[in-house]
This record gives structure tokens, sequence and C-alpha cells, in this order.
């Protein structure tokens, strides 16, 4: 059965008409063409699909786009510096070329966007399974973010890059505050 739905992608609005059982992923790919969040496992176990929902890092194979009516999606490619269509990186974009944080890049665009949820989440105290002190702010160190970004999985091996990006926005954004 079909479902009328309307997602907000990338700072556009689109309509859809979509089977009940298409996944966010498969709608984002093949109807509106954003290929950014990529279809790696299609079972929830790689990442690669990771979006924002509503500020929220989802991954996109496991959500039913019926269930995302009315909310705003961003990909990879949607983040930026300033409001959408402004063109500027992203610091995590900036972050990943710098800090050598990719090697077949396909995994990269879930990477991001879980790294730029996390971050938020962590902004927000919110501890993970390795906070120390459940009372106190949570530091960002190795183990914290590995832990919170351990549902991306990267075939090449990044992880030291990938750590390291994170981190340094992170800080960057501790700065900030």
């Amino acid at each position: 059965m079909d479902h009328e739905l309307t997602l907000r992608v990338v700072g556009a609005e689109h309509r859809l008409s979509v089977d009940s059982r298409t996944s966010l992923l498969d709608a984002l790919r093949q109807r509106l063409g954003n290929t950014s969040p990529k279809k790696g496992c299609d079972h929830g176990q790689c990442g690669s699909c990771t979006v924002l929902v509503d500020g929220v890092r989802v991954l996109a194979c496991l959500t039913l786009a019926v269930t995302r009516d009315g909310s705003e999606v961003v990909t990879a490619d949607g983040l930026s510096a300033g409001p959408p269509g402004s063109g500027g990186d992203h610091p995590l974009h900036r972050a990943f070329v710098d800090e050598d944080a990719f090697q077949c890049g396909y995994c990269t665009p879930g990477q991001v966007c879980s790294a730029v949820g996390m971050l938020d989440e962590f902004a927000r105290g919110r501890p993970s399974v390795v906070t120390g002190d459940l009372g106190a702010a949570p530091e960002l160190d190795d183990a914290e973010i590995a832990e919170r970004m351990s549902g991306n999985l990267c075939r090449c091996g990044a992880y030291p890059g990938i750590r390291a990006a994170v981190a340094r926005v992170g800080r960057e954004r501790e700065g900030t505050r």
C-alpha cells in the first residue's frame, strides 16, 4: 500500500508516494537521487547509511520512510557551516580531510553524520557505556569517541584518523562555549 509523505531533505521539501515498506535509505537514494547515504549491509550493522533526522542520528536502512513524514533529513552532503545552501564545509568535513580519516570513502558520509550526532549528544552531557563518572560531564577522550562511534564500521581501518577528526572538532566546539 502506498502512502503520501513529505520529507525535507537538505533544505528542500519533497512530496513522495512510497510503499509502506520502503526504508528511508531507499526513499533517499532511489526516489530522491540522494546517494550520499550508502547502502552497506542493509541490516543496521555497518552505519554507512547514518543520517540525521530532526537532529538525531538514525540508521536509514532500518527506518521506514512513512514513520518520518514531516521530518527534516540531513545527509553528509547537506551539512554545512552555515544555513542550507550556503556552500560552506561543515567543520567535520574539513577535519576528515585534514586528519586523513578516510581511505576508500564509502563509509565516510555515515561516519560524518554519526560524528555530528554524537558530538551533539556529548554536548548535551549524555553519558555512554564508557563514561566513568555519571555525575560529572563526560570527557571526550579516545575511549569515549570509539564507543560513541562504534556503530559505524570502516573496512579500510581509518579509525585513528576518524577519532582524531572527531576529537579535533569536539575540542573546537568546547573552545567556542
